[in-house]
């Protein structure tokens, strides 16, 4: 049976490019691989999953109503895919994450999902929630803090490098609006650094 794999990280990780040599692998090999990316990241143009370090392919794009197993079904009607490649996957919503892993049990194809697992104020994404839930396999991709530890949280900063503490959940942006940071640097530049007494 096919799985469905969730590999998740803090921003900078390498996801895309994770994402982009893995279809590229298959790609070689003979098979066809679809690509998925939320319509809401344009800073690399529209229908395309790009990577910081330069690769990029085209791919389609899913909102908040696409039917993610309808769109793979029909393709299915114009050629074989042999895997399924999801990108900015926190974007989903529970219903396309169940979707997807009806494309794994009723058409028999892996799907490898990709995104992050929290937003800045360290809440689950709706789709990384329901990911986590159910996928098959859980992968952390790893990036590091300024400190050098594993980064696994996700600051966002004003146009000046302060830490900001709210707003809307969704905000595209990338090194200008964002830092991966470990969980200790994350709360210090959130609330300051914290005493714990003991006893």
């Amino acid at each position: 049976m096919a799985k469905l794999y969730f590999y998740y990280s803090a921003m900078n990780a390498g996801k895309s490019t994770t994402l982009l040599q893995s279809s590229f692998n298959y790609q070689e090999r003979g098979m066809n691989t679809l690509l998925f990316t939320a319509d809401l990241d344009k800073r690399y143009g529209e229908k395309k999953i790009a990577s910081r370090i330069g690769l990029e392919s085209g791919a389609r794009t899913f909102n908040d109503t696409t039917n993610l197993f309808a769109d793979v079904a029909e393709e299915l009607r114009t050629r074989p895919i042999h895997c399924i490649f999801v990108d900015e996957a926190q974007f989903l919503k529970k219903e396309q994450v169940f979707q997807l892993a009806s494309v794994c049990d009723s058409l028999n194809i892996p799907v490898l999902a990709y995104g992050l697992r929290t937003d800045f104020q360290a809440e689950l994404f709706e789709g990384s929630k329901h990911l986590l839930a159910i996928a098959d396999i859980l992968e952390e991709l790893k990036t590091i803090c300024t400190c050098g530890a594993k980064a696994t949280m996700n600051l966002r900063i004003d146009q000046h490098g302060n830490a900001v503490r709210d707003g809307a959940q969704t905000e595209i942006g990338g090194n200008d609006r964002y830092i991966a940071l470990c969980r200790k640097h994350f709360m210090e530049k959130l609330y300051g650094p914290v005493l714990v007494k003991s006893g």
